[in-house]
């Protein structure tokens, strides 16, 4: 067992509280990061990397046929394993949007592909599910049964938004324990089903659940509605017989008090090491167990720590993930450092009594309920190939400095782009900015200022503009003066292009005749003037 130290190598800014550590095809991957997206990885997932003492992350792209993956805090993750030519895969639930909005759709993570680069590309779909729904919520769980031959995926637990009518003003934010139901997915149907047991009669997050054939166990969780954490421990056994499941529940009295934890697998059989977590709001679990599944039941035993430093003694919070078989990859903030330029101090924990750096086998990583951060950058990817290298020569190599993210590269958008001070009374904070506009998703709304020769963006939101008339400056060519320029929304018609007249020269008639003349003398001019006088 060993604590080690990492330095980030200015890629620090990414992880948060929430984030999620997947492994596919060998690798460690990071989900959920810090903000949104930005340009240079519009998919949000990195792959990390840890050598001497350093930890690195890439991006990771996604297949051309992949849906959209916002990044989500304190999601339900999955890991599937390969079965029935299916590849390992991982199912992502809920979770929680830089925006603070709660996510209910399915997404299915597979691997697509490694180019001659050895680059990873991923695949995302979104499942569809008919039926009874959960609810959106994060801070859940959903694990794998197999039984007489089918398989299925359990969901329970979590938390979510007060429902619609119940919430006022005070309370408009406030988060509940969902019910206390159990939800089953068929996904080779797309079918959804909801289970009520009288053993649940608390809803519960942020626990831990292990899955063994038939049989799931929820372990500790912490309860908004009394506010604590009871040592729970259910044991829940899904039958999934022809027609409709058989969902029996048990409670035992094996439990201990825990929330937030992090579980790492060690090894092909049911066996895992729980590191982290809370026993109260205010006191961490310093603490380790070993976990082993078998027919008998579950067994909880104790097992020594590691050696922790002073930072992760003091600390209050802490945060991480599984980064393979008997390892983990953790956080803590650095509290009352101001000399220290990086968030948080991050650290490296193995539990391989042997050979280090086996990087196979799944888990899944639950972080840590409290305090949300926003806002991320992400990193440059390379297209470099590497024809005509040894297989060594790519592992240990230079690892390439155009494949590290740095920080340093990406464009503060506190000066340029949408979270800029548009105006002297600017007032969108991009933690805590929601979409006021229908055409909102992500972003705020802007418009072009054309004050000046180079003119500035300001905020829609900010200059008071209504819908109707956002859009319709949006599609006419008119110009917009802000409010630090014109006093009101103005519109200042386009001057017209000047058109010069056409010469409209006459046509000449061919062989025109000139009108005939009568001779006449004066004797009889005189006398028609006279007649008609």
């Amino acid at each position: 067992m060993t604590l080690q130290p990492l330095t980030p190598v200015n890629c620090a800014s990414l992880l948060q509280p929430g984030c999620s550590l997947l492994q596919l095809d060998g690798e460690v991957l990071l989900f959920g990061q810090k903000g949104w997206p930005k340009r240079s990885c519009p998919t949000g997932v990195f792959g990390i990397r840890l050598k001497h003492g350093e930890m690195k992350l890439r991006a990771i792209s996604f297949s051309n046929d992949s849906c959209y993956l916002p990044p989500l805090r304190c999601p339900a993750v999955c890991r599937l394993d390969p079965y029935d030519g299916f590849p390992e895969s991982y199912l992502i639930h809920g979770g929680r949007t830089p925006n603070n909005e709660i996510s209910s759709s399915l997404y299915m993570l597979t691997t697509d592909s490694r180019g001659c680069n050895r680059k990873l590309t991923l695949c995302c779909k979104e499942k569809e599910l008919v039926g009874e729904l959960p609810e959106a919520r994060y801070g859940h769980t959903m694990s794998m049964v197999q039984s007489h031959g089918k398989t299925a995926c359990v969901l329970f637990g979590g938390r979510s938004y007060m429902p619609a009518g119940k919430r006022t003003t005070e309370s408009w934010n406030s988060v509940v324990d969902c019910p206390p139901q159990v939800f089953l997915f068929d996904l080779e149907f797309g079918c959804s089903s909801a289970h009520t047991l009288p053993e649940l009669s608390d809803g519960q997050a942020f626990h831990l659940a292990f899955a063994r054939e038939d049989c799931v166990y929820f372990l500790g969780g912490h309860s908004i509605t009394s506010d604590s954490r009871p040592p729970r421990l259910y044991h829940l056994r899904v039958e999934l017989l022809q027609g409709s499941p058989l969902l029996t529940c048990e409670t035992l009295h094996t439990g201990i008090s825990i929330s937030s934890a992090i579980t790492t697998r060690t090894g092909p059989s049911h066996s895992y090491i729980i590191l982290g977590g809370y026993q109260s709001d205010s006191q961490k679990r310093m603490g380790c167990n070993t976990v082993i599944l078998d027919e008998k039941g579950i067994h909880l035993e104790p097992l020594e720590p590691p050696r922790w430093t002073q930072d992760i003694v003091h600390s209050r919070t802490w945060f991480g993930g599984s980064a393979g078989e008997g390892s983990v990859l953790f956080a803590v903030p650095t509290e009352g450092r101001p000399s220290q330029p990086e968030m948080h101090y991050f650290y490296h924990v193995s539990f391989q009594t042997e050979v280090e750096g086996k990087d196979e086998g799944g888990s899944q990583g639950c972080s840590q309920e409290s305090t949300d951060y926003d806002d991320s950058p992400p990193l440059e990817d390379s297209e470099e190939l590497y024809f005509g290298r040894e297989p060594h020569e790519l592992e240990d190599g230079s690892d390439g400095e155009e494949y590290t993210y740095n920080e340093d590269d990406e464009e503060d958008e506190s000066q340029t782009g949408y979270w800029i001070k548009c105006s002297l009374e600017c007032h969108v904070d991009p933690n805590t900015w929601e979409p006021f506009y229908s055409t909102e998703l992500h972003r705020p709304a802007m418009i072009f200022c054309s004050k000046g020769e180079a003119g500035h963006w300001v905020h829609a939101q900010c200059m008071e503009l209504s819908e109707t008339l956002l859009v319709k400056l949006s599609q006419g060519s008119k110009k917009y003066l802000c409010l630090d320029h014109g006093g009101l929304p103005y519109q200042e018609m386009t001057p017209p292009r000047p058109v010069m007249p056409l010469k409209r020269t006459p046509m000449k008639v061919k062989d025109r005749k000139t009108p005939p003349t009568i001779k006449m003398s004066p004797a009889k001019k005189s006398f028609f003037r006279r007649l008609f006088d």
